[in-house]
């Protein structure tokens, strides 16, 4: 029988992150301080959000909303790397991008990590852009999900195919 494991991935729900685009269009639309000040956000291309403003403090005011909405959609602003607001002739934009994956150096920090803190017998094998866990108990991979929820890489990290 094969030794139980587990995947540490960092994905981000497609359709969340776009329903919290589309309510944070329409609150900017319909919200009286965001009238007449041209603020509006939209897709650009696959992962990349751009917000655009005539003001930079209705700009910032509108990557705070945005937020706000991811939060309430359940998607970690971990996930989400947005720019300070620049101008770029009357109109300032921000530009953002929805992260998904691990890094290489992300994932052998992990699995350092796991090397050093983690049980004895605890192997972590870095897969494309995720980690595969495995050891001989199920105990111990417990303690390790528990050890790497504590730890702060700078991503947001889910866990996958417990088995």
């Amino acid at each position: 029988m094969a030794n139980p494991s587990f995947d540490v991935v960092s994905k981000v729900d497609r359709q969340e992150v776009d329903n919290a685009l589309n309510q944070t269009a329409k609150e900017l639309a319909n919200r009286f301080d965001f009238r007449g000040t041209g603020s509006r956000i939209q897709w650009s291309g696959a992962d990349a959000v751009v917000l655009e403003s005539e003001t930079e403090e209705r700009c910032k005011a509108a990557i705070e909303v945005f937020k706000e909405k991811l939060i309430k959609r359940g998607v970690s602003l971990k996930a989400l790397d947005i720019a300070d607001p620049t101008s770029s002739g009357q109109v300032y934009r921000a530009t953002g991008k929805i992260v998904q994956g691990i890094s290489q150096d992300v994932a052998k920090k992990i699995a350092k990590k796991i090397r050093d803190e983690g049980p004895k017998g605890v192997q972590a094998q870095i897969q494309g852009d995720q980690l595969r866990v495995s050891g001989k108990k199920k105990d111990d991979l417990q303690a390790v999900i528990q050890l790497l929820k504590s730890a702060d890489f700078d991503v947001a990290l889910q866990f996958e195919n417990y088995r």
